[in-house]
């Protein structure tokens, strides 16, 4: 699929389709159905998993990118009580490129488990574009519908040794730009799921090219550049039968770049993208999770 994007891209000499082809949004929703939804998804958990309504809040927030003149509203769900943000721990997940918050509710479900049900509350947003949210996908806007986030748990009491950011996919983007740079909080732990080296180093595996990234995209995404930013501990988990995203030329590259105080990876057998809970197990998933935040 990557090679036929590039040759789409080479064809057609745009920098704007491979830039717009890194979104894989689906905004033709009317409501999130979440439990509900029967579209395509990673994983389905059990009713041992399930939340209770009374501790699900859809939320509206407002965003606003730098050189924007107005914000953007942008959907997200927090899962937990939300007058319990001043003292509990909270995990931001940042999702991947494709369609909206019901496709990673179950992820979101999932997290809410870590160190027993609804011990830490989960926060996720749809990116401009996606699912409910209005407005356009785009890098700028990504990284201000994440700050967003952050300043609402900072509104409701979170303070910056209490917040975990967890990226997926593109999602890592986010998480690594914002944890190393001025953003409304600054998160205590950095964990990434399948992350991607580069925009430069996805055409290169794209292509098998040697050819500069601004000759097809004006992203700037480089997530082992900015993790060299990093000191907050790290938390690397990849499948190395990812086709999507190589653990080697990826993940590995981010990880090997970060020179923070404590490092650790998890390279799962078998797991190709989206499958490293599944693949893993949901419970050894979430102890892992749960260790890993509990480290000093």
């Amino acid at each position: 699929m990557k090679k036929v994007l590039f040759l789409f891209v080479v064809l057609f000499g745009s920098c704007a389709k491979l830039d717009n082809n890194l979104y894989n949004n689906d905004n033709k929703i009317k409501e999130y159905k979440l439990d509900d939804y029967t579209g395509e998804q990673d994983f389905i958990l059990d009713d041992s998993y399930h939340i209770p309504p009374g501790l699900v809040t859809l939320l509206t927030l407002p965003s606003q990118a730098d050189g924007e003149s107005s914000s953007t509203e942008i959907k997200a769900i927090y899962i937990g009580d939300v007058s319990k943000i001043n003292s509990d721990t909270v995990l931001l997940y940042c999702h991947g490129n494709k369609d909206h918050m019901d496709f990673y509710w179950q992820r979101a479900k999932l997290l809410a488990h870590v160190n027993g049900k609804n011990k830490y509350g989960v926060l996720m947003m749809d990116y401009r574009g996606y699912g409910l949210s209005k407005g356009k996908p785009g890098e700028k806007g990504m990284y201000a519908d994440v700050s967003a986030c952050m300043q609402w748990l900072k509104n409701n009491g979170l303070n910056n040794n209490r917040l975990i950011i967890y990226g997926f996919s593109m999602g890592t983007a986010s998480a690594c730009e914002l944890s190393a740079n001025a953003a409304p909080m600054l998160p205590d732990k950095i964990i990434l799921e399948a992350p991607f080296a580069s925009v430069a180093v996805m055409i290169q595996d794209a292509s098998q090219l040697n050819m500069p990234a601004d000759y097809f995209t004006d992203l700037k995404i480089d997530n082992a550049e900015e993790i060299k930013k990093c000191d907050q501990p790290l938390l690397w988990l990849h499948g190395k039968s990812d086709n999507f995203l190589n653990y080697k030329t990826h993940g590995q590259a981010v990880y090997k770049n970060y020179h923070g105080r404590y490092k650790e990876s998890i390279l799962i057998e078998g797991a190709d993208h989206g499958q490293v809970p599944s693949q893993m197990g949901f419970e050894n998933y979430l102890k892992l999770i749960g260790s890993f935040i509990r480290k000093p």
